[in-house]
């Protein structure tokens, strides 16, 4: 006999429909699934033998073939338990076989027919809402990824605690109720940061350059000598980004549920994300790899900050695949058999000693480095990857009267204000280009914006081309100056970009050509 069941898996950030074929045939007991399922799935037939034994039902001792279609395609994880045990037990005559033509299902089978969560359902539901070739009336899936999934508004998803639950409520005996969730009241219960910038003591200039690269989706570097508070810096700055829309919060809560990285119960990433690896991350794990690619870490910070401390420790391999997904805002990784594109749309935030003791042009304590270790030690960040980080800003130790001040600083909120009205006059300067070119920010302007959007006085022009015979700036460098000196004007709401703002944006331009001197 045969019966269909459907589900669907996750490739890449994207979910796709997966046939899952039972035929009970006569023979030897013997269970055989195929379709590229990887060891996970394979073990399935264990787990899925002991649930269906385990919640009163018969397990017929027959040959069991499973064919997960399309067959092409690498099939992995656990998600398949639920759907397999269906489609043998409707094959035993045991559920009404044209109930599970009706929904996608999904779930991890324990061996006492419970159901355990599984990754990527977010994906698995936005790809089921706008499915129109099939006629579907939801999603079963264990309990305890509801609330993750009913976020996707148009769908509904029907939770289950078990497989003999999930039975009954194929065959109309038992009653479940959709979950529901109200996703506006679910964004707003959590977009709540836990840090603030008032915790900030002093770092007055640095705290400038942070909201400056806020206002315009700006790469920053912090150099300092170690306590200096560059990490505390960092960890604030998502809290001075634009809050996040619904929509925002969907994409990056999809890259987090197919990692496996949302928190239990968690149903929205709703802050913007931060991460922070460690220097000893490998490049596929940074950029995005495996035998089928998975999401790295540039990923993972979609839509928030991704923060490299001790930016010279990262090998520097690691430091110069950033160059594409910095310039495109995606990254494209390939494998023999596929070819996948992530999104990756971040703030680079990455923070460094002025050389290796930490101590150079530090006036509380003498540096122990040698010229030609400070150079050695600048050597491993590359030209080209310093070019792409448009401000970089020196964030020197506290001095006792700043360390002891209880005056709490500026509070986020209060920048983030200033940060929406500068991105407020982005969005309606670039209401064109954001459907032809996605730009939403500064940073984003490519060489024709800037020339159309970062016209200067003859002034400034003499600003920059002094910057540019003092300290060699690149072409790259040179665009980044005017990015910079364009997003400065729209924090003080200025139509045309003055000499001062200027002077500013080759402030934050100078740091390294001179920190190493």
């Amino acid at each position: 006999m045969l019966a269909r069941a459907l589900s669907a898996s996750v490739l890449g950030i994207d979910a796709y429909l997966v046939e899952v074929e039972v035929d009970l045939a006569m023979g030897t007991n013997q269970f055989t699934t195929v379709g590229l399922p990887d060891g996970a799935v394979k073990e399935s037939k264990d787990r899925v033998q002991a649930a269906i034994k385990n919640s009163g039902y018969h397990f017929p001792l027959r040959r069991i073939t499973v064919n997960l279609a399309p067959a092409d395609v690498k099939k992995e994880g656990a998600a398949f338990d639920l759907p397999i045990a269906l489609g043998i037990i409707a094959a035993g005559g045991e559920i009404k076989p044209l109930a599970l033509q009706d929904y996608i299902i999904l779930g991890e089978l324990s061996l006492d027919g419970s159901l355990r969560p599984v990754h990527g359902v977010i994906a698995v539901a936005l790809d089921c809402r706008k499915r129109t070739d099939r006629a579907l009336k939801g999603l079963i899936l264990p309990q305890a990824n509801a609330a993750e999934a009913a976020i996707v508004q148009g769908i509904p998803v029907y939770p289950a605690n078990s497989l003999a639950e999930v039975i009954g409520f194929l065959n109309g005996t038992v009653k479940i109720d959709p979950a529901q969730v109200d996703a506006s009241e679910q964004f707003q219960a959590a977009a709540e940061y836990t840090i603030d910038f008032a915790d900030v003591k002093g770092q007055e200039h640095a705290k400038r350059a942070l909201e400056v690269a806020a206002a315009g989706g700006h790469n920053v570097l912090m150099v300092g000598p170690p306590g200096s508070g560059k990490t505390m810096l960092a960890r604030r700055l998502p809290t001075i980004l634009p809050a996040m829309e619904l929509d925002e919060a969907l994409d990056s809560t999809r890259i987090h549920s197919v990692a496996g990285l949302l928190p239990e119960n968690g149903a929205l990433v709703a802050t913007r994300p931060f991460r922070s690896p460690h220097h000893t991350i490998s490049d596929s794990a940074l950029i995005g790899g495996g035998t089928v690619p998975k999401p790295g870490e540039v990923s993972l910070a979609h839509n928030g900050v991704l923060f490299l401390d001790e930016l010279p420790e990262f090998h520097r391999n690691v430091l110069e695949v950033l160059r594409q997904p910095l310039e495109d805002g995606y990254v494209t990784v390939g494998r023999s058999k596929v070819t996948l594109t992530f999104p990756a749309r971040f703030t680079l935030a990455a923070a460094m000693n002025p050389c290796p003791c930490g101590f150079h042009n530090d006036k509380t304590r003498a540096c122990t480095c040698t010229p030609l270790a400070i150079q050695k030690y600048r050597a491993r960040i590359s030209g080209p990857l310093l070019d792409r980080i448009d401000i970089q800003t020196t964030v020197p130790a506290l001095k006792y009267d700043e360390l002891s001040r209880r005056v709490p600083g500026e509070p986020s909120a209060d920048i983030r204000v200033r940060v929406n009205r500068a991105r407020q006059a982005q969005l309606e300067r670039f209401r064109t280009l954001r459907r032809k070119r996605r730009i939403f920010a500064n940073a984003q302007m490519e060489t024709r914006d800037i020339r159309k959007f970062c016209e200067v006085s003859p002034e400034c022009d003499r600003l920059l081309r002094n910057a540019i015979e003092a300290f060699g700036y690149s072409a790259r460098a040179y665009d980044r100056v005017l990015k910079v000196a364009r997003t400065i004007a729209d924090l003080e709401g200025d139509k045309e970009i003055r000499p001062v703002q200027v002077s500013e944006a080759i402030q934050y331009r100078s740091l390294d050509r001179t920190v190493w001197r």
